[in-house]
């Protein structure tokens, strides 16, 4: 008598889950300054680093692909952002305003929709309760008076929105992709004092003005790689019957080693970017956080790159890209604080930006899941990133006492800004199939090790011997890709994705002009995002 077949386990997202995430995010404190409409700034940027743990619960509603679940993380955040604020007038002493969170977490619902062969992918949205451990201060800046600082230190509440995309790798793991947005109301936080200048362009006709209260709303947008582990299912399980599906390295079945292959192609970037740099006083003098000038470069760039990827049979992947192209278009903003001998409370000059971007990145990297829809490993690379910016023309925004009055035309070139920064990257790459021949790739590097580099030459700078600066400093930052391309019968791969780059160091200085150390110090930061196209082609190497 012929055997009865054995009976098939249905795959089901239903379950208790717990695992662990990576990723990086952007923020903004906007500052509603009690004095009115701000000339420059109140808007404080900070870029975050994070890593933390979640866990849930996930019910597949019975002979459907509907998901419901719960779900809460939390992660450890590594920010320092620093912004204009209270400039509503170019005789007033304005202030520096940080943002330096460190810890956040949320509590959500979240649904869904399985996809794809067996419903082993889960496209999801999610929305529920955020909160985040901050600190904001907002110092005086400037020489004149002793420096002045009020300041919040706890925990802020608000809410979460979001979405993603989860794939099952094995009936135990399953690798996530996911954005969030979370935004934190408006908080009240007092103003410190400061001096207004009542005879414009004196020295002497400054007085005090007291503190007040401002108000500040805070969002932040995160993007994470998770890997989770669903509780009660063996972890080195496959999916049956087939031995060729998704692989954990290490398993004691024989799976299926694919062949090595190796895709190369081009890519076209758009991105817009910000630099920016904070001169503070002597160490001796004044706090960091204390400032006498600050310099804002925003500009868009086209670059164009070319890239590669080889998987081998044995697990190892080598992946790199080199690239470069030019400033499109910009502005920078030059601020200083109490200068020309105390006559000049607040200065803003506004000029133009162009310039030119090289970039190069290479990882080498293991796949600890790796089958013939999926390949998710972990890495280690190297990033090389120069910016060259150049800055033309001056026009005074804030104080008809300061410089740049009457303006400058925009044929002089008044200011150089060279800069390099390389970095040491760790990270998770993953590489799944959403829908037949529909890809998702998403790449999160964190970069624990960043030197930066820089000179700065203010060229029509008379009043020194000196126009050239160096800055040196070391940080740290973060770098994401998402990638989603469709593959064709013949080899060729169309896609289109998003990246978000940034570095910064805290703890910079510069010897201002060529002058001996003690060093000024002057922390710096540099982000860079945007969308790309690219095509590709991909073959076996090996058969």
């Amino acid at each position: 008598m012929p055997m009865a077949p054995l009976p098939v386990k249905l795959w089901t997202w239903t379950g208790l889950y717990m695992g662990g995430h990576f990723g990086g995010g952007w923020g903004n404190a906007a500052v509603t300054d009690p004095a009115g409409a701000a000339i420059y700034g109140n808007n404080v940027r900070s870029d975050a680093v994070l890593g933390g743990v979640q866990a849930g619960y996930d019910w597949q509603v019975p002979n459907t692909f509907f998901v419901l679940g719960v779900e809460t993380d939390v992660s450890a955040i590594g920010a320092n952002g620093s912004g204009t604020c209270l400039a509503s007038s170019g005789y007033f002493i304005s202030a520096n305003c940080r943002t330096r969170p460190d810890l956040g977490g949320t509590l959500t619902g979240r649904a869904g929709y399985a996809i794809g062969p067996g419903g082993h992918t889960l496209v999801y949205a999610k929305g529920g309760l955020a909160w985040l451990d901050d600190r904001i201060d907002v110092t005086s800046n400037g020489l004149y008076p002793p420096p002045l600082q009020t300041n919040f230190n706890g925990v802020r509440w608000g809410w979460t929105v979001g979405g993603g995309v989860e794939r099952a790798l094995t009936p135990a793991w399953s690798f996530k992709v996911e954005y969030d947005y979370a935004s934190f109301g408006d908080l009240t936080i007092p103003t410190p004092q400061s001096f207004l200048q009542v005879i414009p362009g004196s020295p002497f006709g400054y007085v005090p003005t007291p503190g007040g209260t401002a108000s500040i709303s805070q969002n932040l947008q995160t993007v994470k790689v998770g890997l989770n582990y669903k509780i009660g299912e063996g972890m080195y399980s496959q999916w049956a019957p087939s031995p060729a599906d998704y692989h954990l390295r290490g398993a004691t079945d024989v799976a299926v080693v694919p062949a090595a292959q190796f895709e190369f192609g081009g890519r076209v970037w758009y991105s817009s970017g910000r630099f920016q740099k904070d001169l503070g006083g002597l160490p001796d003098q004044s706090p960091s956080n204390l400032l006498v000038s600050r310099l804002t470069y925003n500009s868009t760039a086209a670059t164009g790159e070319l890239f590669g990827r080889v998987d081998t049979p044995i697990n190892v992947f080598l992946k790199g890209f080199i690239g470069g192209g030019k400033l499109t278009s910009g502005n920078m903003n030059d601020e200083d604080w109490v200068l020309f001998n105390d006559t000049v409370p607040y200065s803003n000059s506004s000029s133009s930006v162009k310039g030119d971007l090289a970039y190069g990145t290479f990882d080498a990297g293991y796949s600890v899941f790796k089958g013939p829809n999926a390949n998710v490993g972990g890495f280690i690379g190297f990033n090389y990133y120069r910016e060259n910016k150049q800055a033309y023309g001056c026009a005074q925004i804030a104080n008809p006492f300061s410089d740049c009055v009457p303006s400058t035309p925009n044929s002089v070139l008044g200011i150089v800004e060279d800069d390099k920064w390389y970095s040491l990257r760790l990270g998770v790459n993953g590489v799944f199939t959403v829908w037949d021949r529909l890809k998702l790739t998403a790449d999160a590097a964190w970069l624990p090790f960043v030197s930066f580099n820089g000179i700065d030459n203010h060229l029509l700078r008379a009043d020194v011997s000196n126009t050239v600066s160096t800055e040196t400093g070391g940080g740290q930052g973060f770098q994401l890709e998402a990638i989603l391309s469709y593959a064709f019968a013949n080899g060729l791969n169309l896609g289109a994705g998003g990246r978000y780059w940034a570095m910064w160091a805290p703890g910079a200085y510069t010897n201002i002009f060529g002058t001996p150390c003690p060093c000024q110090t002057l922390p710096v930061r540099t982000e860079r995002y945007g969308v790309f196209a690219q095509a590709s082609y991909k073959f076996d190497v090996l058969q």
